[in-house]
C-alpha cells in the first residue's frame, strides 16, 4: 500500500502557499513534512490537522496508490 501526497502540494500551490508554509504555521513539524515529501506514513492526527488548516478533506490531500507486485499464478 502506497499513499501519495502530490494533492496536498497541488492545493498548497493553488493556495499560494509553500511546503515550508506548514511548518511555520506550525500545522506540521519538519520531520513530518519529510514523511510526506516521500510518501511515507504518516498519522491520521497529523492528516487531520492538516485538513483542518486547509479547510479540506483527506481525500483532497492525498491519494491511495495500491502496490503492484505481479502475480502469483
Amino acid at each position: 500500500m502506497s499513499m501519495k501526497y502530490y494533492k496536498l502540494f497541488d492545493l498548497l500551490t493553488r493556495k499560494g502557499m509553500k511546503k515550508t508554509d506548514l511548518l511555520t504555521n506550525k500545522i506540521i513539524s519538519s520531520p513530518t513534512l519529510a514523511k510526506l515529501s516521500k510518501g511515507e506514513t504518516v498519522t491520521t492526527e497529523v492528516l487531520s490537522n492538516i485538513c483542518e488548516a486547509l479547510n479540506c478533506q483527506p481525500g483532497d490531500i492525498m491519494e491511495y496508490m495500491p502496490n503492484h507486485t505481479g502475480s502469483t499464478e
